[in-house]
C-alpha cells in the first residue's frame, strides 16, 4: 500500500539510477508488447499502467492465456502474471540484458508468443546499464512518486471531462517514462488543436529530480506567461511548461495537498491562457 513517507526516503535529486534501472527493465514489457500487440498509431500498445498499493508497472494482457507482465519496482522483479496470480518471476538485481532477455522470451514462447529479443524499440534510451545493482532505497521512494501521481491525476482529469475528446487515459509511456494523461480541448490535428498535457515526469535532461507538470498547447508565449502557481515555475527551455519539482513539494509539508492545489490552478491558468 502507498506510504507517503516513502517520499522521503531518499532525497529526490539522488533517484537518478533508481530511474534508469526502472527505465531499463520496463522496456523489456514494452517490447513484449510491441512483438505480441496489434500495433495503433499512437504507440499506446506498449504504454503501461500502474498498480499504485504494490509500486508496479502494468503491461497489456497478451495471447489467449492473457499473459502480463508486471515490473515490481521497489524489489526490481518482473512478474509474469496470468488470471491474476504470478506465475513467474525474476530478480534482475545483478543481472545483464542477456540473461534477462532469454528469460522474458523463455516466458513468452511457453505461452505461445513471439519472443522480445529481437524487437527494437523506435528510440534509445539515454543511458544504458551494462548490469543492474541490487534494490536499494531509490527504487521504493521512486515508486512512491509514481503511486502519489497516480492517484492525483486521475481525479484531475475527471474534472476536465466535459471536453470533447477530453483526457486521455493515465498511463506511463516507455519512451521517456513520464505518467501522464492529454487532455485533448477539441478535435482536429494534434499539432495545432489545444491541449493540456498534465504528468510526472521522474527526471531527464532538464531536472535531475522527479517533477509534476502541466503544460499548455501550442505553447504560449514566453514573454508574457501569467504567474504560475505557489513554489512551481515556469519551464521554458525546449519546451514550455509549469513545473513543480519534488524537491519543492516536499516542502510544503503536505504533498499530496499541495500536489492537488498545484494541479487545479496550472490547469485553470493553461485554459484561461488557451481561451477554453
Amino acid at each position: 500500500m502507498f506510504d507517503p513517507e516513502n517520499l522521503r526516503r531518499c532525497d529526490p535529486r539522488g533517484l537518478a539510477a533508481a530511474r534508469q534501472e526502472a527505465h531499463q527493465a520496463a522496456q523489456w514489457i514494452s517490447r513484449s508488447a510491441r512483438a505480441n500487440l496489434e500495433p495503433v498509431p499512437d504507440d499506446s500498445h506498449t504504454n503501461l499502467g500502474w498498480d499504485p498499493e504494490r509500486g508496479r508497472l502494468l503491461g497489456r494482457p497478451m495471447g489467449r492465456a492473457g499473459l502480463t507482465w508486471a515490473l515490481d519496482v521497489p524489489s526490481l522483479a518482473l512478474l509474469a502474471r496470468c488470471d491474476g496470480e504470478t506465475r513467474a518471476s525474476l530478480e534482475l538485481g545483478g543481472m545483464n540484458d542477456e540473461t534477462i532477455g532469454n528469460w522474458v522470451d523463455g516466458r513468452l514462447t511457453d505461452h505461445g508468443l513471439r519472443p522480445a529479443t529481437p524487437v527494437e524499440q523506435p528510440y534509445a534510451l539515454d543511458e544504458t546499464l551494462d548490469r543492474y545493482a541490487p534494490p536499494a532505497g531509490g527504487l521504493t521512494a521512486l515508486a512512491a512518486w509514481y503511486s502519489l501521481s497516480a492517484c492525483a491525476l486521475p481525479r484531475i482529469a475527471e474534472t476536465l471531462t466535459r471536453f470533447d475528446p477530453g483526457p486521455s487515459p493515465v498511463r506511463t509511456w516507455p519512451h521517456h517514462f513520464d505518467m501522464a494523461t492529454l487532455v485533448s480541448l477539441e478535435s482536429g490535428d494534434p499539432e495545432t488543436a489545444r491541449s493540456i498535457g498534465i504528468g510526472l515526469s521522474p527526471g531527464d535532461g532538464s531536472y535531475a529530480e522527479p517533477y509534476l507538470y502541466v503544460t499548455p498547447w501550442p505553447h504560449l508565449d514566453r514573454a508574457s506567461l501569467p504567474a504560475a502557481p505557489e513554489r512551481s515555475r515556469w519551464h521554458t527551455e525546449g519546451f514550455v511548461s509549469m513545473v513543480l519539482t519534488a524537491t519543492d513539494l516536499l516542502a510544503t509539508g503536505d504533498p499530496a495537498a499541495h500536489l492537488d492545489r498545484f494541479f487545479d490552478k496550472a490547469v485553470a491558468l493553461s485554459l484561461e491562457s488557451l481561451g477554453a
